[in-house]
C-alpha cells in the first residue's frame, strides 16, 4: 500500500499536501509519514490504563554499609567486566536548557564561576575517572535530539571531548513521535511539517538500535543509562556493575535514600511482586510515613535516572513492545487555514515510552544505595531546590573548583 492509500485507509487524507514545498523537505515530508507507527496512533482511541497501581510492597536493597563490607568483591566484578568490554555508558541528553534561560542543549549549560565548568564537562570527567581506575575506556553513547543534535555534536566537538577519545563516543537521536487532535487527525506544525515530540526517555533503547549507535562495540552485555541533569552522577561504576551482577538481577538502579516521607522523587519499591518507580503522589499517607524497627521509612529509595539493564533482557523488551503512554497536551499546530496555534489548553495527545516501564519489564532489579550528596546534585531550575546555586554547592563540597 503506498503512502496515500495509507492515509486514506486511517482518515488521515489532509496530510497528502505538500504543494509548493522544495524536493528536499517533500522528500523528508514523506518520509515522515511513511515512518508513522499507526499502532502507536491507534492508541489514542483506546489507551491502555497505566495509571492503576497494583499491590505496593516496600523492595529490598542494597545499604551502604553492605556495600561498603563487600566492596573490594564488587569491584573486582566490575572492573573485569569492563575490561573485557561489557559495558556502554548511555548518556540521555536531548534537552534544552530552557529553564535555565539558555536556547542551548542543557548538557552545554556552564555552571562555572570563576572559570568555565560545563554540565558535559563534569559528566566526562567523572567517567574520566572510572576509565582512569580501570586501565579502559567505556563506549558513551549519546542520545540527542532533532532540536539539539547538530549544536551538541559541535560543541563536544569544539570542546575535544572534554579529554574523553571520539573514537569511543557515538551520538544517536531520540526518535520523534507524531501528535494527534483529540478527533485522532494528526496534527502539522507547519507545512509539510507534523507536530512531532519526542517518544519519552523510555524510547532510548529503540532509538540506539534503529541508529546502529552500538554496532561498533560487540560483546555489550550491560548498558548504564543516565540523565544528563545531575552534574555528580557517577556512571560506569565498578562497584555498582559488580554488585547487580552479583546479584543476578537483570537491572539495577542507584538510589538515594529520602530525606523526608514527602520529598518530591520517584520511589522504587514492588508492584504485584516486580520492581516499579512510582510517583511520590501515588503513595498513601500511610505508606510515605511507614518506618521498620530501626525506624527508618520502608518506601525510602529515590531513584535519580542511574540504571543498569541487561543487554539481553533489553532485547527481549523490545519484542514485547513497551507501554505507551497517551498523555494529555498543549500542542502547537496548523489550523484550518493554515495558521499556526498556540492554544491555551490541552487540545490533543502526544505518545511517550519511560524509562520506569523499562524497569518493571526486566522483572528484577538492586536498589544500590549512594550518598546523597557525593552523586546527586541535579540541576533543574536557576535557583531554589535542585539548582544550579544548589549544585555549585555540592559540587564545592566534593572538591570541585569552580
Amino acid at each position: 500500500m503506498d503512502i496515500k492509500q495509507t492515509l486514506k485507509a486511517h482518515g488521515q487524507e489532509h496530510l497528502w499536501n505538500f504543494e509548493g514545498l522544495p524536493p528536499e523537505e517533500r522528500e523528508d515530508y514523506l518520509a515522515r509519514l511513511e515512518a508513522i507507527d499507526w499502532e502507536t496512533v491507534e492508541l489514542w482511541k483506546n489507551p491502555e490504563d497505566l495509571s492503576g497501581k497494583g499491590v505496593i510492597e516496600p523492595i529490598e536493597g542494597l545499604r551502604i554499609p553492605e556495600i561498603e563490607k563487600r566492596r573490594e568483591e564488587y569491584a573486582r566484578i566490575g572492573k573485569q567486566a569492563i575490561a573485557e568490554g561489557k559495558l556502554a555508558a548511555v548518556l540521555l541528553a536531548g534537552g534544552q536548557g530552557t529553564r535555565l534561560g539558555s536556547d542551548s542543549p542543557k548538557g552545554a549549560y556552564d555552571i562555572g564561576i570563576t572559570k568555565p565548568l560545563y554540565i558535559f564537562e563534569q559528566q566526562i570527567k567523572n567517567l574520566l575517572d572510572v576509565t582512569r581506575d580501570c586501565g579502559v575506556y567505556v563506549p558513551l553513547l549519546i542520545m540527542t535530539s532533532e532540536k539539539n543534535d547538530a549544536e551538541t555534536r559541535a560543541f563536544l566537538r569544539s570542546h575535544g571531548y572534554f579529554g574523553y577519545p571520539e573514537s569511543y563516543i557515538r551520538f544517536f537521536e531520540q526518535e520523534m513521535a507524531p501528535s494527534v487532535g483529540f478527533d485522532g487527525k494528526l496534527l502539522l506544525e507547519g507545512k509539510g511539517k507534523l507536530a512531532l515530540s519526542p517518544n519519552g526517555n523510555g524510547g532510548w533503547y529503540s532509538s540506539m538500535k534503529r541508529a546502529g549507535a552500538d554496532r561498533d562495540f560487540p560483546g555489550i552485555e550491560w548498558y548504564n543509562v543516565y540523565s544528563v541533569d545531575n552534574v555528580l552522577q557517577r556512571m560506569a561504576d565498578p562497584v555498582f556493575l559488580g554488585a547487580t551482577i552479583a546479584s543476578g538481577k537483570l537491572c539495577g538502579a542507584k538510589v538515594v535514600c529520602k530525606n523526608a516521607p514527602d520529598e518530591k522523587v520517584g520511589v522504587l519499591c514492588l508492584e504485584n511482586g516486580a520492581p516499579s518507580v512510582i510517583e511520590y503522589y501515588e503513595l498513601t499517607q500511610e505508606m510515605a510515613n511507614m518506618r521498620d524497627e530501626k525506624g527508618e521509612l520502608r518506601y525510602i529509595y529515590g531513584v535519580i535516572l542511574n540504571y543498569l539493564f541487561s543487554a539481553r533482557r533489553l532485547e527481549e523488551i523490545a519484542q514485547e513492545r513497551i507501554p505507551v503512554h497517551v498523555v494529555k497536551k498543549k500542542i502547537a499546530h496548523l489550523d484550518e487555514n493554515g495558521i499556526l496555534v498556540k492554544p491555551e489548553r490541552e487540545n490533543g495527545y502526544k505518545f511517550e515510552t519511560l524509562i520506569l516501564d523499562m524497569v518493571k519489564l526486566a522483572g528484577s532489579c538492586l536498589p544500590f544505595e549512594v550518598a546523597r550528596e557525593k552523586e546527586f546534585a541535579p540541576v533543574k531550575n536557576k535557583t531554589g531546590v535542585d539548582s544550579v546555586e544548589s549544585a555549585r554547592a555540592l559540587l564545592r563540597q566534593n572538591g570541585v573548583e569552580l
